[in-house]
């Protein structure tokens, strides 16, 4: 059941995003490694997975919010899962106000895989490879660097997770459980991140009386 209250619990947080966030929300909800849990499990959260989908798709369009899905490549989707998803990103695919992802049967390694086949295929000359140009050739080339990653429970490891993506992201990485995460908590993440000295590699800038 923990399981369960994880993904009931993700209403919380998301609901204090859309007011904090105006760009956009992802949300790492089946990994390529998850596969390996018990079939029992899996089956479980497919289920789990199609109620929540069916039950707030009318919200996110009343909203204005666009869903799309990140992965969903493993023929072992359940077929009605897998129309789901397509509707559902059909259907707010006009929206205009933030960018919910929705990362499923995702793998980021897998997603860097891909951008190389890609390239290959197209014939670029290696010597012509840009880091702007791999992105391109990445599911959804759209989405923005990420800027905040929240790990729950103290865990501390990536996890697969849009690893090109999360470059220059800041971790925040709270002991509470996922199953417990509440708005204050993520609010607090928030705060947290607002506080940090973001250089990407480089140096904070001098000021008026700094040595020299």
């Amino acid at each position: 059941m923990a399981q369960a209250e994880g993904r009931r619990g993700a209403d919380r947080p998301r609901r204090a995003a859309l007011l904090q966030l105006a760009d956009g929300l992802s949300l790492y909800a089946f990994s390529t490694e998850n596969w390996s849990r018990p079939g029992t499990e899996v089956d479980f959260l497919m289920r789990l997975v199609r109620r929540v989908v069916r039950k707030h798709a009318p919200l996110l369009l009343a909203r204005g919010i666009r869903c799309r899905f990140l992965g969903v490549a493993d023929s072992r989707i359940p077929r009605e899962l897998a129309q789901d998803f397509e509707d559902l990103a059909t259907l707010t695919a006009g929206n205009r106000g933030m960018t919910l992802t929705v990362a499923f049967d995702h793998g980021g390694r897998r997603d860097i895989v891909e951008a190389a086949r890609s390239l290959i295929r197209s014939r670029t000359p290696a010597d012509e490879v840009t880091e702007q140009l791999f992105a391109d050739h990445l599911p959804f080339p759209d989405t923005p660097d990420v800027d905040l990653v929240i790990r729950t429970s103290g865990e501390q490891r990536i996890s697969n997770f849009m690893l090109w993506q999360v470059a220059y992201a800041e971790w925040v990485f709270p002991e509470v459980l996922w199953p417990d995460f509440r708005a204050p908590d993520f609010l607090a993440c928030l705060h947290t991140y607002r506080r940090r000295d973001r250089r990407f590699g480089g140096v904070p800038p001098r000021t008026m009386g700094d040595p020299t």
